[in-house]
C-alpha cells in the first residue's frame, strides 16, 4: 500500500483532533511531512504529536506554498473564510485538497474553486463527514434499495443542542456571519448536504424564514452583567453561566478543552475572565440566526423541510423519510432506524452502533476514503469531491437570500446562472 504524504494547513479542533488520531493509528498508510499554524502553542503541540522537526513547522499557509511541492495532498483546517485563497494556491501548485466544510462563505469562490480543480485535474474533496457514518450510509442504501418505494417528502431536524449553540454560534469562532458565515452555511450545510445525497436531485425552488430572537441584549435578565465574572445577579442560575459550563471535567464536557490551549484549570479561567467564552450571552456581537426553518422542492418533485434549533436538550439529528411504500425515521444519537412498511404494516428496527470516534465515525471515513481515491487516482465525482458538494452549498446560500428576503421563494435555476453569469474571480496563482 502506497504511503499517502500530507501537509496540513490548520492545527487546531479539525485538522489536529479530528483528523489526525487516524494518522496516528495508521501511519503506513499516512505520513504528515509539515503544518502550518499560526498559533505557536498549537504548532508545537502539532510537531510534538506527529514527530515533526523545526523544518517541519510554518506559521503561516503562504510560507508552506511557497516550499517546492512537500507532498500529495494538503488538509485545509483553516476559519471559514480562509478556504478560497489557500485551496487555490495548492490546486494551481499541484496538490491535491481534503478542505474542511463549508467551502466558502462566497457562493463565487465555491464555483471558481469546483472549477479549477476541474481544470487542474485534482481532487478536491469537501469535508462533509456525515456521509461516512454508518447511520447515514444506512439510510441512503434503504431508499436506493427501494425500502419505501419513491420518496415523496422528507422532514429533517437538525438539533443543536443549547450549550453547543452558546458555545459556538454566540461565544465562539461562529458567531457572526461577519467572521465566518451564515449559520445555514457554517453549521448547516452538513444536512443541506445530506438533503440532496438521500434526494438524489438538484433543487428547483427554495424558501426560509428565521431570525436571532434571543441571545439578544433586549433579552438580557435584571441583574445580569457584561461578563459572568462580574457579579451577575443571575449567574448560578443561568442556563449559560460560563463558570458552571467551562469549568467542568473536560471528560465530560469536551467544549471546555476548546477555550483554552492546553485546558489547565487555570488556563480555563484565564479565558473566561479576558476572552470571549466569558461574556453574557445577552451581550456578544452575534449576529447568526438561533432557528430557522428552509423548504425546498426538487427536480424529482420531492418536498423537503428542514428545521434548525439552537434551543433543544441534546445535539442530535432526527430525519424522516416518507415514500409510495413505507416510511423511515432516524434518530442519529441514538443510533435507531424504523423502517415500516405500507403492504404489511410491519415495522422493523435497525440499530446502527455508535461509534465513539468524531461525528460517528464520519472522521475517520473521510480521511480513510480521501486516502483511498488518491491511491486509486479518483479525482472526480467522488462522494464528496467538490463537484458533488457545491449543489448543497448553492442551496445553502439560496436560503440566506430567501430569509433575508423575507422569505420570498428563490428559482435555482436563475440563481446558478446568476453565478455563472457573474465575472470570474481574480484568481493569484502565485502565493
Amino acid at each position: 500500500m502506497k504511503t499517502i504524504k500530507l501537509a496540513v494547513i490548520g492545527a487546531g479542533a479539525r485538522g489536529f483532533l479530528s483528523y489526525m488520531p487516524y494518522v496516528q493509528r495508521f501511519p503506513r498508510e499516512v505520513e504528515v511531512v509539515a503544518v502550518a499554524e499560526p498559533n505557536m502553542d498549537r504548532r508545537t503541540r502539532f510537531a510534538e504529536a506527529l514527530n515533526l522537526s523545526s523544518e517541519q513547522l510554518y506559521s503561516t499557509w503562504e510560507e508552506l506554498l511557497n516550499e517546492p511541492k512537500l507532498c500529495d495532498a494538503l488538509l485545509i483546517c483553516t476559519q471559514d473564510q480562509m478556504h478560497y485563497e489557500p485551496t487555490v494556491a495548492a490546486l494551481r501548485k499541484g496538490y491535491h485538497v481534503l478542505l474542511e466544510k463549508p467551502m466558502s462563505n462566497n457562493p463565487m469562490e465555491c464555483v471558481q474553486m469546483e472549477n479549477i480543480a476541474r481544470e487542474e485535474g485534482r481532487l478536491l474533496s469537501i469535508c462533509h463527514v456525515s456521509r461516512y457514518t454508518p447511520f447515514w450510509q444506512k439510510m441512503k442504501q434503504l431508499i436506493h434499495d427501494g425500502a419505501i418505494g419513491n420518496v415523496m417528502s422528507i422532514q429533517h431536524n437538525e438539533n443543536v443542542g443549547y450549550l453547543h449553540y452558546a458555545h459556538s454560534f454566540v461565544r465562539g469562532n461562529w458567531r457572526n456571519d461577519t467572521l465566518a458565515s451564515p449559520m445555514i452555511l457554517a453549521k448547516s450545510c452538513h444536512d443541506m448536504d445530506l438533503i440532496r445525497w438521500l434526494v438524489d436531485a438538484d433543487c428547483t425552488k427554495v424558501s426560509s424564514f428565521g431570525s436571532l430572537s434571543h441571545f439578544r441584549i433586549e433579552n438580557a435578565p435584571a441583574g445580569s452583567t457584561d461578563r459572568c465574572t462580574d457579579g451577575c445577579e443571575v449567574e448560578s442560575v443561568c442556563p449559560y453561566s460560563a463558570l458552571r459550563f467551562y469549568m467542568q471535567d473536560i471528560e465530560q464536557n469536551p467544549f471546555a478543552a476548546l477555550i483554552a490551549d492546553p485546558p489547565t484549570e487555570t488556563n480555563r479561567m484565564n479565558a473566561i475572565l479576558g476572552g470571549p467564552y466569558g461574556k453574557c450571552v445577552y451581550r456578544t456581537d452575534n449576529n447568526v440566526v438561533d432557528h430557522q426553518i428552509v423548504n425546498m422542492e426538487f427536480e424529482n418533485g420531492v418536498t423537503v423541510m428542514f428545521s434548525m434549533s439552537g434551543f433543544t436538550r441534546d445535539i442530535n439529528r432526527i430525519v424522516q423519510v416518507m415514500g409510495t411504500k413505507g416510511e423511515l425515521r432516524g434518530d442519529l444519537l441514538s443510533g435507531r432506524i424504523e423502517l415500516f412498511e405500507f403492504s404489511t404494516g410491519t415495522q422493523s428496527v435497525i440499530q446502527i452502533p455508535i461509534s465513539s470516534s468524531g461525528h460517528q465515525g464520519g472522521d475517520d471515513g473521510i480521511m480513510r476514503q480521501f486516502l483511498s481515491d488518491l491511491r486509486s487516482e479518483r479525482y472526480v465525482d467522488t462522494l464528496t469531491s467538490a463537484q458533488a458538494s457545491l449543489e448543497s452549498h448553492l442551496m445553502a446560500f439560496a436560503a440566506e437570500e430567501s430569509r433575508l428576503g423575507g422569505g420570498a421563494v428563490v428559482d435555482m435555476r436563475l440563481f446558478r446562472q446568476s453565478l455563472i453569469a457573474s465575472p470570474p474571480l481574480h484568481v493569484e496563482t502565485e502565493v
